[in-house]
């Protein structure tokens, strides 16, 4: 009856004057810059950091405000100007640009002109500084002092959005054929993966839902007359109706957590992928190497390693978004064992969770329970009990192993008419919870005074990781 649209982001694209994405066009086909750029893409950093410097020196409204106060590399206008900047020819040929959850809606529904395609809400506010109180995208001026190459193009990109259980548009001709749908069916806005993810967790005021994968994104909502005119510092953007219209959506995250476990694990792999012939045997060690890392890791008490490992190995997002930061392991000896180190990182992944919900508490957002989504609270127990033990709360696991679409379906089956409110489609459609994790009241004194060090050690070493 409806299709639900998540994507990743921010994931912008060029596109020309009918929308049509650059690379989809024989002359740009082979041009990376004309492709949509992925969420993950920190090649920005320069531009990202030069857009924060502008917002609070320019002499007017700091646009960052409602985006944590630090505009990240990942975001839609950093990798704009980056691209602008480096591609000529792209740049003479971008009407206008596009976030992959505003062009797949667009496409399906065949509304693809960059004057009538509807924008979403979740991504205009958290990755392009959109706000109802400045009349949409950041002025003309401010973009201007950011950089001229950006004259503009305001007025090429959008005022409205739109919130995503309001259709885009019904189900084109086209793709109602080639998907065998019914004609017409209402096709959602577009929003994030996470936002969309939290949904379908069962996200409330009081939630704190954590889609846990290769990175981590983190969703709480707050009601308008709580959270008020406070701007919460550090993290990635509160905007009214990102993830429940009528609520105060709030994103923060981590911008590596199953990542950091993987590359230890291609650390220790490099041997037999370089040097061992027999592909087979490889192959074997690459799926056991990190459930037998779990094993023996597991078997090791907290402290007793004395390693302390910071998990910024993709630089930082949250608290105060800052790509240019790394990794570090301390309290290496000759004694660390691989499982020690192992042990070591996924303490710091949640280290890095803590460290986001103090930032939430600490400008008054209430968390009463923690709901996990994603790959690995599926499939880690361990990780999941340590994330338990350094927060010192339940963590619950989401039952659905896809509640990122089952979040989409929410809001399609809202879209549609089906159901009245998304709370009305959360009550029947969420996910119910696996199982819940509580923490080890021997273990969460320990780690108190461990996440103490992890702070102490990541604010004694910043500025040295910023220039390496």
């Amino acid at each position: 009856i409806g299709i639900g649209i998540d994507t990743t982001g921010s994931t912008p694209a060029a596109i020309d004057r009918n929308g049509t994405v650059l690379s989809l066009r024989d002359d740009f086909r082979d041009d990376p810059d004309a492709m949509f750029i992925l969420w993950k893409d920190h090649t920005a950093v320069e531009e990202a950091e030069h857009i924060n410097r502008t917002a609070t020196s320019w002499g007017g409204m700091d646009f960052t405000k409602y985006s944590g106060g630090v505009y990240s590399s990942e975001w839609f206008f950093s990798k704009i100007l980056h691209t602008l900047k480096n591609n000529k020819k792209v740049r003479e040929a971008a009407y206008s640009w596009i976030e992959l959850s505003d062009w797949i809606p667009a496409i399906l529904t065949g509304n693809t002109k960059p004057e009538i395609l509807k924008r979403s809400r979740c991504a205009a506010g958290h990755k392009a500084m959109w706000h109802a109180s400045w009349d949409g995208l950041p002025s003309e001026e401010f973009l201007t002092a950011v950089d001229p190459l950006l004259k503009g193009l305001r007025d090429r990109l959008y005022t409205d959005t739109y919130t995503s259980e309001i259709s885009a548009g019904g189900l084109s001709g086209e793709w109602a054929r080639k998907l065998s749908l019914p004609l017409g069916i209402d096709v959602t806005i577009g929003a994030f993966d996470a936002h969309m993810g939290a949904v379908g967790a069962g996200i409330g005021p009081g939630s704190f839902v954590k889609i846990i994968g290769t990175s981590c994104c983190d969703m709480a909502v707050s009601s308008p007359t709580v959270i008020g005119d406070k701007a919460v510092a550090g993290i990635c953007g509160q905007v009214d109706g990102s993830i429940i219209p009528g609520l105060i959506g709030l994103e923060a995250g981590q911008s590596s957590f199953g990542d950091a476990y993987a590359w230890f694990k291609d650390v220790l792999m490099w041997p037999a992928i370089n040097l061992i012939d027999d592909k087979k045997l490889a192959g074997r060690l690459d799926e056991n190497i990190i459930p037998e890392l779990t094993r023996e890791a597991e078997k090791i008490s907290p402290g007793e390693s004395s390693l302390i490992a910071l998990d910024w190995l993709n630089g930082r997002r949250t608290p105060y978004a800052d790509q240019k930061l790394k990794g570090v392991i301390a309290g290496l000896s000759l004694g660390s064992t691989a499982p020690a180190i192992y042990r070591a990182i996924v303490e710091a992944t949640a280290f890095g969770s803590k460290a986001i919900i103090d930032r939430f508490t600490e400008d008054g957002v209430n968390i009463d329970e923690v709901i996990a989504i994603g790959g690995i609270s599926q499939k880690s127990p361990f990780v999941m009990q340590i994330l338990s033990d350094v927060l010192n709360m339940p963590v619950k696991a989401a039952e659905s192993s896809q509640a990122v679409a089952l979040g989409a379906a929410i809001f399609a089956a809202v879209a549609s008419g089906y159901y009245k409110t998304i709370k009305d489609a959360q009550d029947r459609m969420a996910s119910s919870v696996k199982k819940t994790y509580k923490p080890d009241s021997k273990n969460v004194a320990t780690y108190r005074k461990l996440y103490g060090l992890y702070s102490d050690l990541g604010s004694s070493i910043e500025d040295i990781l910023r220039k390496l």
